[in-house]
């Protein structure tokens, strides 16, 4: 029942059967009945609403919506699967495994409440390190987890940021359908609160567990007794990776190079592309405009691989169906 009738409901019942029967057995019933009867009844409503005529006929009105939001998943979960998201790794504790640890102590003196964790993406190091760190991530990032200045790494860089970037686009273009579907749909707030997964296999849609695979970076200080500790992490997001390029391409200066050429693809540059060719893809002509959640990316017409340049007169807006036909034709 909606929430404010179950409010006044489990408020006045009672108190009209405490004072009409002066039980407190019946007053506990009363209660009880109606905590009972509220989820009996949302679910009678539930029926209702998925059975009735105007559901159906919105669930049809959303066919096509819907079946290119799921075609849509799929490509984000291809990007998902085919792309890469690691970079370098500390060597701090990378043979930590092959030893065992005890603290044998008297339990007076046992203080273990910060513990070092030791992985590759993790950094164990002095104070100072952990403070600088966060004063300057992108210099204690290449310093102590192996980002050489060099072409390969620079590549390695790009090719992360351009997944990261490409599966921004896709993750946050399936959450505009996902509430654009919603909002056409405008089914109760009590079916969306309760019955969410239902709604959505009602409708047909299906929703992608996909996220943005960030990889974070950590700097670790933990005492020698275990009593203090402090953590300095770097998210490399599609800003800090902006950021890493930038600083790779001052130091390296090789501007032509395939891996230079990416490191030009910066998210303002994307942005930019795609107001200039007026969010409308250059091969089928599809706008957002006639599909306000269209998933577009930037395309370089002349491939990287085969001399093309990361400038304006190289790069186009592609709609995602024709850049992956696109990309299929030229790794066939």
């Amino acid at each position: 029942m909606p929430t404010a009738i179950f409010v006044v409901t489990l408020i006045l019942l009672p108190i009209i059967v405490a004072n009409a029967t002066n039980s407190w057995i019946a007053t506990v019933v009363s209660i009880i009945a109606v905590l009972l009867a509220n989820p009996i009844i949302r679910s009678i409503r539930k029926n209702r609403y998925f059975n009735s005529e105007l559901f159906q006929d919105l669930k049809q009105q959303s066919e096509n919506v819907v079946a290119e939001h799921n075609a849509v998943v799929e490509y984000v979960n291809e990007i998902r699967s085919n792309g890469s998201f690691e970079l370098g790794q500390s060597s701090s504790g990378q043979h930590s495994h092959l030893a065992s640890f005890e603290n044998t102590s008297s339990w007076n003196y046992k203080r273990d409440r910060h513990q070092a964790e030791h992985a590759p993406h993790v950094h164990n190091t002095s104070l100072q390190v952990v403070r600088n760190a966060s004063t300057d991530p992108i210099k204690y990032v290449m310093k102590y987890f192996g980002v050489k200045a060099d072409k390969e790494t620079l590549a390695d860089v790009q090719r992360v940021a351009e997944d990261i970037s490409r599966l921004e686009n896709a993750v946050q273009n399936i959450h505009e359908r996902e509430q654009s579907i919603t909002l056409a749909i405008n089914p109760p707030a009590f079916i969306l609160k309760h019955y969410s997964d239902e709604f959505w296999g009602q409708v047909g849609v299906h929703l992608s567990p996909v996220t943005v695979p960030y990889p974070e970076y950590k700097f670790q200080y933990t005492s020698a007794g275990g009593n203090s500790g402090q953590t300095t992490r770097v998210e490399l997001n599609s800003q800090t990776l902006d950021a890493l390029s930038a600083t790779l391409t001052e130091k390296i200066r090789w501007a032509k190079s395939a891996a230079g050429q990416r490191s030009l693809m910066t998210s303002r540059l994307r942005s930019q592309i795609k107001e200039r060719d007026n969010y409308t893809c250059q091969q089928c002509s599809i706008s957002t405009t006639h599909e306000p959640h269209l998933l577009l990316e930037i395309d370089h017409i002349m491939p990287i691989s085969k001399g093309g340049l990361s400038v304006p007169e190289n790069l186009q807006v592609l709609c995602w169906r024709c850049n992956r036909s696109k990309g299929a034709k030229y790794s066939s």
